[in-house]
């Protein structure tokens, strides 16, 4: 049992139905168990299945109210479609049983969510409306990150580096600006899902239709060429830097949360001064989305060292896999802590 005093209520909020549920189970069910052991009364509460149960007397018990679906993150991205089969409703409600009873119980909700629904701001303005505190960033620059084309307009309008590209709606002809080999990806998901490297003709039209499955826009964008790094930015601070080596590919779905699939550096070999620039940039994109609480930023750097921003993650993973834990743990944060850090800004910073 950890030393935390006050015996606060919390749920963690984890499950959806978006492309990135398992991921979320996971981050969740880790974030239940650190935050039990630092002695909070807990919940974990998929927030697409809800409970159908009684409510009263959850949060003593230390409940974890997930079903087993989504234990293990499979090496393919997963299919929406099948989580509705889950709900007797067939999933026309967002919420499930009991979710938003649950969270007006709470002292505070701890977001544990990824992808659609879950990053994109409208779970953060609901609760905001129920005058319910939750962890991470705000509604609207939680929208503004989820959006990749708001992203990057942002970008730009701030001087942050970032890949030449353009967005492409459903039906709009294709001003084909951009050459090969390209970077074609949907515009509000997340986990590397629906992303294609395009380097030949004939793979093109397939990746804009697979893109074009996860929305009405997607973007295209000059392929980057070189290492992947991300940056964990924790109160507006950067933390340690780390890279991301995929055996082989690139850093997508599956290297990201199958161990063994990439190698992750921590800190990264940088010199000090690319160190120092990258962690800038990152701090930057923190301020340019007027995020909040903690964020992690992505980049590619080109072969003649330059930075490239690809994007900030409201709600990064915090799987056993996950970038930003690792970051944390490098400045000597644990992953109880971090956690703790998390839960306490947003119960600082919403009361008052």
């Amino acid at each position: 049992m950890g030393d935390a005093a006050p015996r606060k209520k919390i749920v963690v909020l984890a499950g959806g139905n978006s492309t990135e549920r398992e991921v979320s189970l996971s981050s969740g069910r880790r974030i239940f168990q650190a935050l039990k052991n630092l002695g909070y009364r807990t919940v974990l509460l998929d927030v697409y299945l809800g409970y159908e149960g009684e409510i009263r007397g959850l949060f003593e018990q230390d409940a974890d109210l997930t079903a087993q679906d989504g234990a293990l993150i499979g090496e393919d991205s997963p299919d929406p479609e099948k989580w509705k089969k889950l709900r007797s409703d067939g999933g026309k409600e967002f919420f499930g049983p009991n979710v938003l009873a649950l969270c007006q119980m709470a002292d505070c909700v701890f977001l544990a969510l990824h992808g659609e629904n879950g990053e994109n701001g409208k779970v953060q303005a609901c609760l905001e409306l129920f005058g319910v505190p939750y962890t991470g960033t705000d509604f609207a620059s939680s929208a503004m990150a989820m959006d990749k084309g708001i992203s990057k307009d942002m970008f730009r309008a701030w001087e942050i580096p970032t890949p030449e590209g353009i967005r492409l709606q459903k039906g709009e002809k294709d001003p084909r600006e951009i050459s090969l080999p390209c970077v074609v990806k949907a515009g509000c998901q997340g986990s590397s899902v629906s992303v294609s490297i395009v380097e030949r003709e004939e793979a093109y039209e397939p990746a804009k239709q697979e893109a074009f499955r996860y929305g009405d826009e997607i973007l295209i964008e000059r392929y980057i060429r070189g290492r992947e790094f991300s940056v964990g930015v924790l109160e507006g601070r950067a933390l340690p830097v780390i890279e991301m080596i995929p055996r082989t590919g690139f850093y997508d779905y599956r290297a990201k949360y199958q161990a063994g699939s990439a190698r992750e550096v921590c800190p990264a070999q940088l010199s000090p001064e690319k160190t120092g620039e990258i962690q800038r940039i990152a701090e930057r994109v923190f301020r340019a989305l007027r995020l909040k609480s903690y964020a992690r930023v992505d980049f590619m750097m080109d072969e003649q060292e330059r930075f490239f921003c690809l994007e900030a993650n409201t709600l990064p993973g915090m799987t056993p896999t996950s970038l930003m834990p690792q970051e944390a743990l490098a400045e000597g944060m644990d992953f109880e802590t971090l956690c703790r850090r998390i839960l306490e800004y947003a119960l600082r910073t919403q009361s008052e």
